[in-house]
């Protein structure tokens, strides 16, 4: 029997990026179950995208989440990414977000 997930590999380095603040790659494919290579087109295609700002410190590449941006869904502005990561990384993980609505 395969096994599966309800989030994509692409919310799930999300989450990692959002829950850990100096994460790098390689923190990012541990924590999501996958190859660092995988890992790094992921973050590619999030950086290209805009949701993920790469900064350089020192030998490392922590990400940012840019948690303001809305979710890349055709139909849907509304909530922004960091509201969704809140709610899957759980009251306190992370940096605190403001600006998410009341359920």
């Amino acid at each position: 029997m395969a096994s599966w997930g309800f989030l994509t590999n692409h919310a799930g380095c999300c989450c990692a990026s959002h829950t850990t603040r100096a994460c790098g790659l390689r923190d990012i494919a541990a924590s999501v179950g996958i190859a660092e290579r995988s890992a790094f087109g992921i973050v590619t295609d999030l950086a290209e995208a805009g949701y993920v700002v790469k900064q350089k410190d020192g030998r490392r590449n922590p990400y940012q989440i840019q948690a303001h941006l809305p979710l890349p869904e055709p139909a849907s502005q509304e909530p922004a990414i960091g509201d969704v990561l809140a709610l899957l990384a759980g009251a306190g993980a992370g940096q605190q977000l403001t600006g998410t609505r009341p359920a």
